[in-house]
This record gives C-alpha cells, sequence and structure tokens, in this order.
C-alpha cells in the first residue's frame, strides 16, 4: 500500500505530466449532495399528481438523465400539434422537463459547511504548475467544483466566455497545445462538465443554444442537464459533444496521468472513450479510485492492462494483478484506517492531493480560513 501511495505521490510530483481528474456523483456526495440515485428519489417524493404518474412511467427501463432527453424529444417532434407520445403532448413534456429541473437544481444547493473536500480539490489545483493545464473532467451538475476554486481564487475556464449569459466558445476548447491564436495559458484550470450543469440554460433567441448563467437556472426554465440525443436538437448539443471530444483527445494525449474518483462506471459511452485510450495508449496511466466493491468491467480492464490500476478500501489491481492489501506497519491515518484503504473515498484522496503540492503561504492561509468556516458555519 505504501509503495503505490509513494508512487502516486511521485507521479503527482512531476511537472512534465499531463494530468487529469474525472470525477462523478462520488466526489458530490462527500460534500453532502445526492448522485443520481438519491435525486431520482427526491423526484418520487416531491413529485405529484400526472407529472409524477407520467415520470413513473417515463423511468421504466430508463435513468433520470435518459427520462430528460425522452422529454426533450417529445416535446421538439410534436412541437406545434395536439398529438400524444408516451400520453405527453409537446407542451406537457416541456412542463415536466421544466419541473424534474427545478426538482434537480433546489436539491443541488451547496452547504458551505461541506465544502471540505472541493477546496482541497482547489488548493492542490492552485498550486499544481504543471505545464499542460489541468484537465477536470465532471459528470456532475452541481456547482461544487467552481464555489471551490472561486473560493481559493483559483483562475479556470470552462468552455464559456462571458458572465450573465456566458457564450460556448468551441475553437478555445478544441485548441492543442500550440495553436497560439486560441491556446489558454497553462495556469487557467480546465473545467469540463460533461453532463451539463444547474446554471446552463437553453438559448432560442437568436438562436438556438446553450449558455451559461451567472447563477441556476430559473425555476420557470429548464437546466442544460444532458442532452437529447436526436438530431433536430443538434444545435443545443453543442457543448455536451465538443466536451465529450474533449475527453477523448485529453486521455489519449501520450502519457497522461488520468486519476478518477467517486465514478460507478454507469455510462457506457464514456467509460468506452477511458478504456479504448487505456488500450491504444500503453505508456499512459489510469487510476481509478473505488469507494467500495470494483465494476467488473474494469476489472477485466485493469487485469489485462498494466496501465490500469483499481484501488479499493480491501484490495487493488497493480501491474494487472488483483489482491488484497496488506496491512502496513505505522500506516498513514490519511490513508489507512480500520484495515481499510482510504483513498477510495474522494473525501481522503481530496486531502491527499492538497498534500502532494508544496505548500504556499498565503493560499494556506486562505484555506485554513474558509476550512475553520466551514466547521463552524456562520464565522
Amino acid at each position: 500500500m505504501l509503495r503505490f501511495v509513494n508512487g502516486l505521490s511521485e507521479k503527482l510530483a512531476s511537472r512534465s505530466r499531463h494530468v487529469c481528474v474525472f470525477l462523478g456523483a462520488g466526489a458530490s456526495r462527500a460534500c453532502g449532495l445526492p448522485d443520481v440515485a438519491k435525486l431520482e428519489e427526491h423526484l418520487r417524493t416531491t413529485l405529484s399528481g400526472d407529472d409524477l404518474s407520467n415520470f413513473e412511467r417515463l423511468m421504466d427501463g430508463r435513468n433520470l438523465e435518459q427520462v430528460l432527453s425522452r422529454l426533450r424529444r417529445i416535446s421538439a417532434l410534436l412541437s406545434g400539434t395536439t398529438d400524444q407520445v408516451d400520453g405527453l403532448t409537446a407542451k406537457g413534456a416541456g412542463d415536466l422537463d421544466v419541473e424534474i429541473c427545478r426538482r434537480i437544481v433546489e436539491k443541488l444547493v451547496i452547504d458551505p459547511s461541506a465544502m471540505d473536500p472541493m477546496l482541497r480539490l482547489a488548493s492542490w489545483a492552485a498550486r499544481a504548475d504543471y505545464h499542460q493545464p489541468l484537465e477536470l473532467f465532471t459528470v456532475n451538475y452541481d456547482l461544487l467544483i467552481e464555489t471551490g476554486l472561486e473560493a481559493l481564487g483559483v483562475p479556470y475556464f470552462d468552455g464559456f466566455a462571458g458572465t450573465m449569459q456566458a457564450q460556448f466558445r468551441s475553437d478555445l476548447v478544441e485548441a492543442s497545445v500550440g495553436e497560439d491564436r486560441h491556446w489558454l495559458p497553462a495556469f487557467l484550470v480546465r473545467v469540463w462538465k460533461l453532463h451539463g450543469s444547474v446554471n446552463w440554460a437553453w438559448q432560442t433567441d437568436p438562436r438556438p443554444s446553450v449558455v451559461r448563467l451567472g447563477s441556476a437556472v430559473p425555476d420557470d426554465q429548464p437546466a442544460a442537464i444532458y442532452p437529447s440525443d436526436a438530431k433536430y436538437d443538434e444545435s443545443r448539443r453543442v457543448p455536451f459533444v465538443v466536451l465529450q471530444d474533449r475527453l477523448r483527445r485529453a486521455i489519449e494525449q501520450p502519457e497522461t496521468l488520468t486519476l478518477i474518483a467517486g465514478y460507478a462506471f454507469g455510462d457506457q459511452h464514456l467509460n468506452e472513450m477511458i478504456f479504448e485510450a487505456a488500450r491504444r495508449r500503453p505508456r499512459s496511466e489510469f487510476i481509478a479510485f473505488c469507494y467500495s466493491t470494483m465494476p467488473e468491467d474494469l476489472v477485466a480492464l485493469a487485469t489485462t492492462a498494466p496501465n490500469v490500476q483499481v484501488v479499493s478500501p480491501k484490495e487493488a489491481i497493480l501491474g494487472g494483478i488483483q489482491c488484497a492489501w496488506e496491512t502496513p506497519d505505522d500506516p498513514p491515518a490519511h490513508v489507512w484506517a480500520d484495515d481499510a484503504f482510504l483513498l477510495g473515498d474522494f473525501f481522503y484522496l481530496a486531502q491527499f492531493l492538497a498534500r502532494s503540492s508544496p505548500p504556499q503561504a498565503e493560499l494556506e492561509a486562505r484555506l485554513s480560513e474558509l476550512l475553520a468556516k466551514a466547521v463552524t458555519p456562520g464565522a
């Protein structure tokens, strides 16, 4: 275990590495926010009447994101008619979309007292000082990453330019190292939200598009969370398509180090991109931190691809070999406790990352101040 931890510290210390971090719902859970399953449960307990019955019917064989896509496809397909699909007219589908998004947004309100993991992630991002930009990918809708970065004054770019109704800039997202015209400085942390955000809104005027607002979308608008996959909605799928391509190109860059945390490998399309990159780039490294058990598909990959490492509380796959951890002598408390490896929990992984970069006095003082306020809300 100590050998793995020390090796990870050395990899993170290499400033010439291209480093990517892929965060799933477990990262948000570590900050007290619900995952998709909890959001679905929240919707079932807060929706009522026809909204609830329609939602339950649509959820049969689908997940929440697929339901949202289905509603948007129905709304666009039936626009201007009184026809129905799945018992819904265009207006009914649009109204239910708005209501579901409103319920999601209200559940993703950030509690400042639970920000510890994201503040520590932000402190690491601020001090990482890699030659190439640090790229943070997430499938989460909440604003935790942005809140953490802004609290510590860490400059970042999320693909949008502007403040009140920021426009998506594909040219800046797609730019590669050396393209002077479009390449942004490496000190700007990249934040790529693959499945949208609670402050992304659909816009129709002057043209159909997705914009980023200065705050969460209003109650009467649906958030741009996960796109419809229908061709008629192509113009509003641009951020999602471009950002997924950004993920593909980032992790296929030679000798990239990709850390995957809080992700249960439930999105098959994203899984295929990650798995394919791992096979195509044997000199790149992929490290998946699992909160509990290891997903079967990930185990199958890691046991045949030595550049993929998987760690969980009780066992790991390192160099293609799967075995249980051995309890180390005098293990560090922040990585091992109760005969279990802790870094599969994003709470502890964020602490580890924060420790992996050299301290900076002003940043450390600000972080300490914010963490103290988190411990004593209202201070």
